[in-house]
């Protein structure tokens, strides 16, 4: 059995991207209501996992979240895509008719921004959680409100499904990244299959520091999927790049890792895995 931490609740997206990257597999789910107390669960219990949101293809990234994974200590030993569906669920005595509010975090809302700009007599309220809102709605016999989440959050409280996939876009996908205690990283990966990496460094002050890597990364065959830069606080114009890269030969990829080494400031290999497909 393996001990899951995530951020959310019981039909939460980041709930079902835990159970379909471990399909198959008993898990001891750990529900945490911030990223924070999930890295704290993680290194009270060397032997829990954890799995967090880093980006969306329409939100974009999670950039507290990067801060979070760098000072953790934690190894990225995996990666899921999930592809983000909501539906608008209630108490199942409530209607269309009888609605007059909808819940659910505010990126949730903002996905659905067109849906609900169809349905002006809703009042839109921001929550802490999608499924959180459903559960919220359940426990409290909240008539009149509706819930914006995945459906599976309806079957979990019983709910009612008023209408599915009420997304704006609908190749909407958030990426996770499953983590680990080092001790333990290399029992959760292939290397021999690992052919993706996330690194952050930093540079020097100096004309072309940035294009030099790039170059040499492009010179050993290394793709870059992304590249994202965050102020190092309490150091004006200097910047933390987080760079995710794929390869095909895990030669070249530390070949190339040792070349860029000398030309950054501070360097460090958040993971190594296997890309999701």
């Amino acid at each position: 059995m393996k001990r899951i931490a995530i951020q959310g609740i019981k039909g939460s997206f980041h709930d079902i991207a835990a159970h379909l990257y471990f399909e198959n597999e008993e898990l001891d789910m750990v529900y945490c209501d911030t990223f924070s107390e999930l890295f704290q669960t993680m290194r009270e219990e060397s032997n829990t996992l954890g799995l967090m949101a880093i980006e969306n293809t329409i939100a974009g990234s999670l950039l507290g979240n990067y801060e979070l994974l760098r000072s953790s200590g934690t190894d990225i030993v995996g990666e899921h895509k999930l592809h983000i569906q909501h539906s608008i669920m209630c108490l199942p005595e409530d209607d269309w008719d009888t609605l007059t509010e909808a819940n659910s975090h505010p990126v949730a809302l903002m996905q659905c921004h067109n849906f609900l700009s169809h349905h002006p007599q809703l009042k839109i309220v921001e929550t802490f959680d999608t499924a959180g809102s459903a559960r919220n709605i359940k426990e409290k016999n909240l008539k009149g409100h509706a819930a914006i989440c995945h459906s599976m959050a309806a079957e979990i409280y019983g709910l009612k499904v008023l209408e599915d996939h009420i997304e704006d876009n609908k190749h909407n996908f958030t990426r996770f990244l499953v983590l680990s205690n080092p001790l333990f990283a290399d029992d959760l990966r292939d290397r021999n299959r690992a052919n993706k990496s996330s690194l952050v460094f930093t540079l020097p002050h100096t004309e072309g520091s940035l294009s030099s890597v790039l170059s040499i990364f492009t010179f050993y065959k290394i793709n870059l999927t992304k590249i994202q830069s965050l102020p190092i606080i309490g150091s004006e114009w200097n910047y933390l790049f987080y760079v995710d890269v794929t390869y095909q030969d895990p030669i070249r990829f530390h070949q190339s890792i040792e070349a860029v080494r000398p030309l950054t400031r501070e360097m460090k290999v958040l993971g190594e895995y296997t890309a999701a497909k």
